[in-house]
């Protein structure tokens, strides 16, 4: 195997083996899992995703519009402006819940960061949508009665809609604050997840005002439409967040059997139970974790698997970079353990070419590990890059040699520190290491200065951006 130290490429060595409208049409992405290998996988691209949701924020955009009487008195301008953007942000609500509600066909084909990525950009949207309904309606109605600001909130908030408005307004507020990067540095996961929790309810309560209002109660065909919207929205949350994760914790049966160290601050655990293979995990992929002990059983934790799975056994291998991932480390076996999942959408329905480039850097190389070994690939078409400080920093490394060995392919280390004059990652020496890189699909995974760095780096090399697959969660 090769270890790339400053400007020398070391040799690869090894031959041979030869490897051998959006809310209705969800539900049919399976419970926990599309197939692998036992049907064609129902996935939602990203492009059918965004085109979904822009053609359902035009249908409401039309509702409005047929709705609207043109007038120029300075309080049906105001209020048709509330309509329209309570409007827009009651349907936001439901897009951003449904991002989150882990089907599936969505999690599989969009991805799990690009759905997060979208959910904070659009939370912020929503957010300003309901300011503005909030600051519009106020203004229309005191246009309307001729009486101030002050005065015309207190009048409104006398009627049960538009309080429940407001305090759905409050539990928005609450969870989007407790987004901001500074306020999320200062709290728990579980207190901002607790935080999240209450958009259900500002969820519930902005729909039992719309209801009531002039635009969604105009008419019972209306009001169908957006019940049953909301309905479907609602059924999906709450099978794939509750159901499906209680039914496979009492189909699995899951329980921790082993804790080994891998380097001084990575672990692997492992993992058995009953009938794992109907999880159907495609490599790549990763799974939200339990684990049923102290100071752990409340937080759910994604970890990619870093073997595929084998006679009821899964593993994963965790680097001890917070508290509950150091915590990780202390399980004993016997522990019981809850899994959701699988989901990511870096898995080898990506691949488009022959030939394939794994690039990983720090514990990131644990889904290119599986990837490495089950990727359909002829001597010399698959190759592994493992990014790292130092050798003792390297984890798998007899695994993957012995992978690399018995499938002819390639497998460079890169070490070195990230500030060093030389840089492994730099479009020449990547180059060097892969001579037709520009003919490889690249799957990358790695912390994320490492991967915006290295996809810099492969699209300058000439590797088109579509035929690099990574999934980042550092946003």
């Amino acid at each position: 195997m090769g270890e790339l130290r400053g400007p020398a490429v070391g040799e690869v060595r090894g031959a041979a083996v030869g490897g051998g409208a959006v809310a209705a049409g969800l539900a049919g992405g399976g419970a926990g899992g599309d197939s692998c290998g036992g049907g064609r996988a129902v996935r939602v691209l990203p492009r059918v995703m965004r085109r979904g949701i822009l053609a359902g924020a035009g249908a409401v955009g039309l509702l409005w519009g047929t709705q609207a009487e043109p007038s120029a008195r300075l309080d049906v301008l105001f209020a048709s402006g509330a309509h329209l953007s309570g409007l827009l942000a009651g349907y936001g609500i439901l897009v951003m819940l449904l991002l989150m509600a882990r089907v599936p066909a969505v999690e599989h084909g969009v991805g799990a960061d690009r759905l997060a990525r979208w959910h904070a950009r659009g939370g912020r949207y929503v957010l300003m949508l309901v300011g503005a309904h909030l600051v519009l309606a106020l203004c229309a109605y005191a246009a309307y009665t001729g009486t101030d600001l002050l005065r015309s909130a207190g009048r409104l908030l006398g009627y049960g809609g538009i309080l429940a408005a407001a305090v759905g307004t409050l539990a928005f507020a609450a969870a989007g604050v407790s987004s901001v990067r500074a306020a999320r540095a200062r709290i728990s996961q579980e207190t901002w997840r607790a935080l999240h929790f209450l958009t259900y309810l500002g969820a519930g309560l902005a729909f039992a005002h719309q209801l009531v209002g002039p635009d969604v109660a105009g008419g019972p065909l209306t009001v169908w439409a957006w019940a049953m919207l909301h309905a479907s929205v609602a059924v999906l949350i709450v099978w794939y967040r509750g159901v499906v994760p209680v039914r496979q914790a009492l189909r699995h049966g899951l329980y921790v059997v082993e804790v080994r160290d891998e380097s001084p601050d990575v672990v692997s655990v492992v993992m058995r139970g009953t009938g794992l293979d109907a999880l159907r995990a495609e490599p790549g992929q990763f799974l939200r974790w339990r684990f049923l002990r102290r100071r752990l059983w409340h937080t759910s934790l994604p970890f990619s698997l870093s073997a595929p799975v084998r006679d009821d056994t899964v593993r994963i291998t965790v680097k001890a970079l917070g508290v509950h991932s150091r915590r990780v480390r202390r399980l004993r076996p016997g522990t019981r353990v809850l899994a959701t999942g699988p989901f990511g959408a870096m898995t080898p329905h990506r691949r488009t070419r022959r030939k394939v480039l794994l690039l990983a850097g720090g514990v990131g190389i644990t889904p290119m590990r599986v990837l490495f070994e089950t990727l359909p690939a002829e001597p010399g078409d698959l190759t592994l890059l493992y990014r790292a400080g130092n050798a003792a920093q390297l984890v798998l490394r007899e695994e993957l040699e012995a992978i690399a060995a018995a499938r002819g392919a390639g497998l460079h280390y890169l070490l070195g520190p990230s500030d060093a004059s030389f840089d492994p990652l730099a479009p020449q020496a990547l180059r060097n290491l892969v001579p037709d890189l520009a003919a490889h699909d690249v799957f990358l995974c790695g912390p994320g200065a490492m991967a915006h760095a290295a996809t810099a780096s492969l699209i300058r090399a000439g590797v088109p951006e579509e035929h690099i697959h990574t999934e980042q969660f550092s946003f």
